[in-house]
């Protein structure tokens, strides 16, 4: 075998490699999209019942007035924002005050025998479980994505076509958050 022969195979090999890096690196991002569009259907079910709870629960329970402002306050910060950390804390917010909303229920019997009521609960409820589940695999995505990003060899690929980390949709409250590690950022 020659030099250039050589040199041909191993020039060969390294663009099959940066081939194969490349589509891996899309299909990855890619998922991210597909996960970030679960959770925006998710948050999008749970903005379109906010209106309609705040509703229910101000007919029986008008004096409730700052969980319901600070409920409809937090739903337009949310469809306002687009940083998946952002909208991680304001859903974290709104969720909390949605729990108080439905734990209104034992103080004001009326709005405990509401039908109305009673149904938006249970869409909420089922909402927060799908939502769950298109977190975690937004995160999981994410954090492949970005592992691949920051991994040699495919790094070199990477950086060379400009691919991006993903940002994490925090949902939990920071002080729940585990800590950072010395060392790593």
């Amino acid at each position: 075998m020659s030099v250039e022969w050589i040199l041909t195979l191993v020039l060969a090999g390294l663009l099959g490699w940066a081939i194969w890096a490349y589509n891996r690196l899309v299909a990855k991002r890619n998922r991210v999209a597909t996960a970030w569009s679960d959770i925006d259907v998710q948050l999008t079910r749970r903005h379109d019942l906010v209106p309609n709870v705040v509703k229910v629960v101000s007919t029986y329970a008008g004096h409730e007035r700052d969980t319901l402002e600070g409920v409809t306050r937090l739903r337009s910060q949310a469809l306002a924002t687009d940083s998946p950390a952002k909208l991680g804390q304001i859903e974290n917010e709104l969720e909390a005050l949605l729990s108080r909303l439905l734990v209104l229920k034992e103080n004001y019997p009326e709005l405990k025998a509401s039908d109305n009521f009673q149904k938006l609960s249970e869409q909420l409820v089922e909402v927060e479980d799908h939502l769950q589940f298109a977190r975690r695999f937004y995160n999981g995505a994410v954090r492949d994505l970005n592992i691949a990003i920051q991994s040699f060899p495919d790094l070199v690929v990477a950086r060379l076509f400009r691919f991006q980390p993903a940002e994490f949709y925090a949902a939990e409250p920071p002080q729940r958050r585990a800590p950072a590690v010395a060392g790593l950022s």
